[in-house]
């Protein structure tokens, strides 16, 4: 594939390929999808089914043993402090399993369902967030997931059983000069008979450094009976040719083996190719669905971990008189990190389970899920380190060097910075949930935006529009969220009232479509360059959704009896819906009051150089070196950089 030859047209190229991978089957929107178009179906996630009792009893054996391994064997601050996982730890969780967690027990593996295998990365991350992160990358998005999607069944039985024993798995698209937009793809596997012989750099390989087999995506040239195009392949990390150049170093997740990997003429045998040409982007999207789970379950983690330290900090801590938990500015951070973790494991659990299920396209949830924990993971972690003081900034081996509990909070706050960048930047995610919020709107009414389409073609469209719009703007001028005695299974005697709650969800939902549908019709085909107005679209529809799922998960906690009778979850949902309603109605404010337009023009000022005087007053940074590595093709300088596998 030759490079687009102007921006419009790498512009148009990247759009098609996004929209190839999408997949052409019709889909009906799931529960986040329906809340986009103005409709709170409830009974898409309440009530729950029953777990089934053998995955719960595998379950919870499993979690028992990991965290009895977790409390005995793995020295968080070690890892910090050298900055990376002793191999008798890898060798450890290997003999424990978790390198199976989620590989099927045919292929060797523990077979645990999404809602265990989220629960013991939460446990991995409160031990270490770089174990976690090892693990994660290993199963969600590493060999085992693609294989399990597309993999041939002889794939699975060479390849699954030696990811369940420990052989670690790493998943390879990013490139130096290409992120997110995969139409730049410089990688290229060039047939060669049966064979492919790949070459290119892959950038940021989490635990690149000592996979043992990767994940790899590249360009096949489209040549004769090659259709070509981004396909992925199962490469062993030891095959001639492949050489890990470099080992990254970040300010979090110390311990994780990520690098710079090189594959110079690697001959990669067709049968590991997975899937058909040209769908290695398919495959890669469909990969990081469900994996994308794995980002909010390291939020709960994230989340119970600040809360217990913050609790035992707040009430010990004495100033004025007073435990500081009793100061309103302390205690606000308190209530949110607790109404904020509950929520993430309300939305984890509810949507683990409908991933289980397998009935329901989760690629909205999923994404919902992820950008909500990469974001309130890093503020709860901001608002530890805050509520500890100076103690909160100071690092854990100077505490406990002179003679204080060593609590590793400014860790914390650097481990979660990145999960608002990797599987998707929070802006990335923003507007692919836009992309998938509007489907809708495209299938019936996309020709009439699409400068590319004919007069005919345009005509009927508008003849499709027209009858669909009929129908769908009427429903948004009253729901059940006006009828005061909606949603009664949420109101319980002695408790807070949720049924109010998910009355606004559900006259916020048809608020939030007529915006959508107002944002269509002012700016049509431009509607895709206002970000920042589908930014806050989407940022409303996915504290929605974490509103459903907290009202959900109390009353599913209070009908199991949990706790005083489920009380207890219900203040915590009540507090977090509360606390969402008012970020909700300030986005709500900002859609047609912000300052989008003076943002975006005085950005075009500073890329032309107009406010450079501005920099004056300081050193030049004179830091040395390209923005971007070049990477010449040749054979590596460093090919012994990968470490021996235990």
């Amino acid at each position: 594939m030759t490079a687009p030859s102007d921006p419009s047209d790498a512009e148009r190229e990247a759009r098609r390929l996004a929209e190839a991978a999408r997949g052409a089957a019709a889909r009906t929107p799931g529960f986040a999808g329906q809340l986009f178009l103005g409709r709170l179906r409830l009974q898409l996630i309440h009530p729950r089914p029953e777990p089934e009792a053998e995955a719960v009893r595998i379950g919870e054996h499993f979690l028992e043993r990991l965290r009895a391994y977790c409390t005995e064997h793995i020295d968080a601050a070690l890892i910090e402090r050298e900055a990376r996982i002793p191999e008798e730890v890898i060798r450890g969780l290997r003999e424990l399993g978790a390198f199976g967690m989620n590989i099927a027990e045919e292929y060797g593996g523990l077979g645990l369902n999404h809602v265990y295998y989220n629960r013991a990365l939460a446990v991995l991350t409160s031990a270490s967030p770089a174990v976690g992160a090892l693990l994660s990358a290993h199963q969600s998005i590493g060999v085992p997931q693609p294989l399990a999607l597309f993999g041939t069944d002889e794939q699975k039985r060479t390849y699954l059983p030696r990811c369940a024993r420990g052989a670690i798995s790493a998943f390879l698209l990013t490139e130096p000069d290409v992120g997110s937009d995969p139409a730049r793809l410089g990688a290229t596997a060039e047939p060669d008979g049966d064979d492919y012989i790949l070459d290119g750099v892959k950038l940021w390989t989490t635990n690149g450094v000592i996979a043992e087999l990767l994940v790899v995506m590249a360009q096949v040239p489209g040549i004769g009976d090659h259709p070509g195009g981004i396909t992925a392949f199962v490469v062993e990390a030891d095959s001639p040719g492949v050489t890990v150049e470099h080992r990254n170093t970040f300010m979090g997740l110390r311990g994780i083996e990520n690098g710079v990997t090189r594959f110079h003429r690697v001959k990669v045998p067709g049968a590991q190719r997975i899937g058909e040409e040209g769908a290695g982007l398919k495959i890669a999207l469909s990969t990081l669905n469900t994996g994308r789970l794995a980002v909010p379950a390291v939020a709960v983690g994230a989340g119970k971990w600040c809360l217990r330290i913050a609790r035992q900090w707040s009430a010990q801590r004495v100033q004025w008189g007073k435990p500081i938990g009793e100061h309103e500015a302390i205690g606000s951070k308190l209530s949110y990190i607790a109404a904020t973790t509950f929520a993430m494991e309300a939305l984890l659990e509810v949507f683990s389970e409908m991933a289980d299920e397998g009935r329901a396209d989760i690629r909205l949830e999923a994404a919902v899920a992820k950008l909500l924990g990469s974001e309130f993971a890093g503020r709860m972690a901001d608002e530890l380190v805050q509520l500890r003081g100076g103690r909160g900034y100071e690092t854990a081996q100077s505490l406990a060097a002179r003679g204080e509990r060593g609590v590793p909070a400014e860790q914390l706050l650097r481990d979660m910075r990145i999960n608002r960048i990797f599987e998707g930047s929070s802006e990335i995610m923003r507007l692919m949930i836009a992309r998938e919020a509007v489907d809708t709107h495209l299938k019936v009414a996309g020709a009439l935006i699409d400068p590319e389409q004919n007069f005919t073609a345009k005509r009927r469209a508008a003849l499709a529009a027209s009858g669909f719009y009929a129908r769908w703007l009427p429903s948004l001028t009253a729901g059940r969220g006006q009828l005061p005695l909606s949603y009664g299974d949420f109101r319980v005697p002695g408790h807070r009232d949720l049924s109010a709650e998910l009355r606004y969800v559900e006259r916020s939902a048809r608020r939030l479509a007529r915006a959508t549908f107002s944002g269509m019709a002012r700016w049509q085909g431009a509607l895709e360059s206002r970000q920042g107005y589908l930014g806050r679209l989407v940022d409303i529809g996915a504290e929605l959704c974490a509103m459903s799922a907290a009202c959900v998960h109390a009353e599913r906690l209070r009908t199991r009896g949990h706790r005083d009778n489920g009380k207890e979850a219900y203040e915590l949902a009540y507090t977090f819906c509360r606390q969402a309603r008012v970020r909700v109605e300030d986005l709500f404010v900002h859609l047609h009051h912000s300052a989008d337009a003076a943002d975006r023009a005085l950005a075009r000022g500073v890329l032309d150089g107009a406010y450079t005087w501005l920099e004056e007053g300081v050193l030049d940074p004179s830091i040395e070196g390209p923005w971007i590595a070049e990477t010449p093709p040749g054979p590596s300088a460093h090919p012994n950089l990968h470490r021996p596998i235990p």
